[in-house]
């Protein structure tokens, strides 16, 4: 099982979404802008991907935090900021149960992990 979290009205989202449905995956989705993303999920997707590739910094989200919110020295504030801010996760995250995981969307890279 493919799980892929995101917001549901982003354009990536559904050229993910897009992407699945047209080759058959089947995938479970989490809407992280109405159910939000658990601490300990967003940690271990951080340890995995690395805070500065799972932090959306070219979003509007982001954009409009102030300076100071914006100054990401460490993971704990990455992570504080994504818990506040879901916007602020790149997406879509995607995870299989082999415990892999995949930030983004790039559809050769989604070939070679979904499937």
């Amino acid at each position: 099982m493919v799980r892929i979290y995101g917001i549901r009205n982003c354009d990536t989202m559904k050229k993910a979404f897009a992407w699945c449905v047209e080759r058959g995956v089947t995938y479970e989705f989490h809407d992280y802008k109405k159910l939000g993303v658990p601490r300990d999920r967003l940690v271990a997707w951080c340890q995995a991907a690395g805070w500065k590739t799972l932090l959306n910094t070219k979003g509007p989200t982001f954009r409009k935090l102030t300076p100071e919110q914006q100054d990401i020295q460490t993971q704990s504030k990455a992570v504080a900021t994504m818990m506040e801010h879901p916007n602020c996760i790149k997406r879509p995250v995607v995870e299989t149960d082999g415990g892999q995981l995949l930030v983004g969307f790039d559809p050769a890279m989604f070939g070679s992990f979904v499937k």
